[in-house]
Formats: C-alpha cells, sequence, structure tokens
C-alpha cells in the first residue's frame, strides 16, 4: 500500500465514524473504561514492585507470575484504553499506522499472558510431583533464562506473523475497523500454538495437580494420626503450603480460562459464519479484562500480596533495608 492509499485510508476512517453527542450514558461508559485501565494499571504495577522490591519473593514461581503482572501491564497501558474508545465509540478513530501497533501490540501481550500461565501450570505440576528434584534443579534463574526466551521467541514469531501475512493487504481498516485478517495457514498456526497447546498442557498438567493434592491430603490424614513429631509437623505445613498455591493458582488458571474460551470459540466460528464485529469486540475485551482481575485474584487470596501492597502505598519501602522485610 503506497502513501495516497494511506492517506485515502485514514480519510475513510475519520469520515466513516458518525457523530456522537454526550450524553450521562457516554459520559458513564467512558469513566467505567478509564476505572478499568487504572485498576489494570495500578493493580499489575503493586505486583511487579512487591515481587522486584522483597527478596522473601524471589523465589521460581513468582518469577512467573512477575512475568504475567507485566504482560498485563502492558495490556493496561498499550492495549485496553484504544481497545475500550474503538467499543465505545463504535468506530475506529485512529490512524492506519497505529492499527498495526495496536494489533501487534494485541497478539503479542495476549500470547505472552498465555505462555506465562502454562508455564505456571508446569511448574506447579513439578513442584507439587518432585518436590525434591524442583528444589535441587529450579532456581530463579532458571525461570527467568525460560521467561526471557519465551517473550523473544514471541516477539520475532508475531513480527513474521504480520509480515508474511501481507502487513496492510490483510488489514482491514474501513469503514471503521481495525483487525488482521489471517489466511489459512497462519489461522491454522495461531489455533495450535495459542490455544490447542497451552490449553491442553493447562488443563492437563492441572487435572495431575488436583490428584496429587488429594494424595496430600491424604498423606497428611494419616501423618497427624500415626505421629505428632516436629518433622511430621514441618512435612504437614509444607505439603499444606503447596496444596494452598495450587489452589490459588488452579483459581487464576480457570479464570484465565474462562476470560480466553469465548474469543477462541469466535475465532473457529468466524471461518465458518459471519460475526458481528460488536459482539467479537465484547469477546476481545473480556480477553483484556483478564488483565484487570488478576490482581484482585492476587488481593483475595495471597496475604503477602496485601501486606506488599500496604507497605508500597504507606512509602515504608523505601526504608533502609526494606527489601529485607518478612511479608510472608
Amino acid at each position: 500500500m503506497n502513501l495516497t492509499e494511506v492517506n485515502q485510508t485514514d480519510q475513510c476512517l475519520r469520515f466513516s465514524c458518525p457523530e456522537r453527542s454526550v450524553s450521562a450514558v457516554y459520559v458513564f461508559l467512558y469513566v467505567c473504561a478509564a476505572a478499568a485501565v487504572l485498576l489494570t494499571v495500578c493493580g499489575n504495577l503493586l505486583i511487579i514492585i512487591s515481587v522486584c522490591h522483597f527478596k522473601q519473593l524471589h523465589t521460581p514461581t513468582n518469577m512467573l507470575i512477575l512475568s504475567l503482572a507485566v504482560s498485563d501491564f502492558l495490556v493496561g497501558i498499550l492495549v485496553m484504553p484504544t481497545a475500550l474508545t474503538w467499543m465505545i465509540e463504535s468506530c475506529w478513530m485512529f490512524s492506519s499506522v497505529y492499527c498495526l501497533c495496536y494489533i501487534y501490540s494485541s497478539y503479542f501481550l495476549t500470547a505472552t499472558s498465555i505462555f506465562a500461565v502454562a508455564l505456571i501450570a508446569v511448574d506447579r505440576y513439578f513442584a507439587l510431583s518432585n518436590p525434591f528434584l524442583y528444589t535441587k534443579t529450579v532456581s530463579v534463574n532458571t525461570w527467568c533464562i525460560i521467561v526471557l526466551c519465551n517473550w523473544v521467541v514471541l516477539l520475532f514469531y508475531h513480527l513474521a506473523l504480520q509480515y508474511f501475512n501481507g502487513y496492510y493487504a490483510n488489514l482491514v481498516l474501513c469503514p471503521g475497523d481495525c483487525f488482521l485478517v489471517l489466511d489459512e495457514v497462519w489461522s491454522l498456526t495461531e489455533l495450535l500454538l495459542k490455544f490447542v497447546f497451552p490449553f491442553a498442557v493447562i488443563i492437563i498438567l492441572y487435572v495431575l495437580v488436583f490428584v496429587i493434592a488429594r494424595k496430600h491430603a491424604t498423606a497428611i490424614r494419616e501423618l497427624h494420626i500415626h505421629t505428632r513429631t516436629q518433622t511430621s509437623k514441618n512435612i504437614t505445613e509444607s505439603m499444606k503450603s503447596e496444596r494452598k498455591a495450587a489452589k490459588v493458582l488452579g483459581i487464576l488458571v480457570s479464570v484465565f480460562l474462562a476470560c480466553l474460551l469465548p474469543y477462541f470459540i469466535y475465532t473457529v466460528l468466524g471461518n465458518a459464519v459471519q460475526i458481528e464485529m460488536g459482539s467479537f469486540q465484547k469477546v476481545l475485551m473480556l480477553v483484556y479484562l483478564n488483565s484487570t482481575i488478576n490482581p484482585v485474584i492476587y488481593a483475595l487470596f495471597y496475604p503477602w500480596f496485601r501486606r506488599c501492597v500496604r507497605l508500597t502505598l504507606t512509602l515504608q519501602i523505601f526504608n533502609t533495608d526494606s527489601s529485607l522485610m518478612n511479608v510472608l
């Protein structure tokens, strides 16, 4: 597409969007949108600060939670404001270049979230099934390297997706829309890479985690019946801690699946039936709102997160040696 065609497309965008009068409902929608963006950005920023600042939280699992929080934070900054404006206005009001940036950010950050959750499932399964081997072989640096590789690979994959799929050729902009039409090969690749493979890993591993947690519960009862020694008490506390972590992360994964499943169902149906753009936008927004829900889950189920938030908001993290404070 040459510069003249781009300018014509931009004119099409400007003139295709209907005028909207300011009303109470209109203002209310923008207030709700601003609140959602603010909650997403601030909530995930608090998770990032907590995990990075407090040394007690420098654990392998928390490195994966940090990766998920970073991708959710970027969704709140780069994707949600644009997506919410597009949905409220019922029309794409920005340029074609910005549309490309928006699509790339949306695809890339959604993928990093999906794979972060899949890696969390792998981590929890390994920690519960082989706790001694997990302690010896898995470290913070191990997961940091894996997470970094995950981000880099997905970064280049989505560059290839946009380039080889045809950039502007498959970019639908007028009237007032902004979405990328994938060819059959890339559609199948996306479906397998972002849905079939990670979701299969997540579901299978969490079923196994549930089975292991049930076995641990039985073992704990037997320990209480047969012995009351300090060793058995320590083992019991450790097993309870692992089960609780698995339970909370299971809730996180369940909410994640609930938010993303409708999107992928719509994506599959989109190849067979015609779907209204308004309906698809709402389903897509559900994917983005998962980034808002995650910090709420941490606040409800993780006492350490609530303590970290309190220390951060009261500015105690600026005290000397605050990173060594006990937050667990």
